[in-house]
């Protein structure tokens, strides 16, 4: 980790932090302009941030608000990067977008099979 007092790109913090799979694609993200570091609208990757800011910035589906920790001097491990932040976002819980397939429609056969000895037919094939 590096001391208190030192700063680091935005972009590449991003990175570094593993919010996102590429500088480049960081870099895009603050570009577009919907990233705030303590409240302040940021446009340029460039932006130099430090210990003690809070960011806002889109994710996906969601909006992350962290709370920087560390600068950070590699994009090490998961663990190491989730050491440079504190998450202050709040926690959203979603429906998936693919609900399962919760059985219902037409029966299988087994199923039919099961209904015929519930009504008391043991031989499904035998005529009436």
């Amino acid at each position: 980790m590096t001391e208190p007092g030192d700063t680091i790109r935005l972009d590449k913090w991003l990175w570094q932090a593993r919010f996102f799979k590429s500088r480049s694609i960081a870099a895009a993200v603050v570009t577009a302009g919907p990233v705030r570091v303590d409240g302040t609208p940021v446009s340029k990757p460039a932006r130099a941030v430090g210990p003690g800011q809070v960011l806002t910035f889109p994710q996906e589906r969601d909006v992350r608000v962290v709370r920087i920790r560390a600068c950070g001097t590699r994009r090490g491990p998961a663990v190491e990067a989730q050491a440079l932040f504190d998450d202050l976002s709040p926690v959203v819980v979603r429906a998936p977008i693919n609900p399962r397939f919760d059985g219902g429609g037409r029966p299988t056969g087994k199923d039919r099979r099961d209904m015929d000895a519930a009504k008391g037919r043991d031989d499904p094939f035998a005529l009436e």
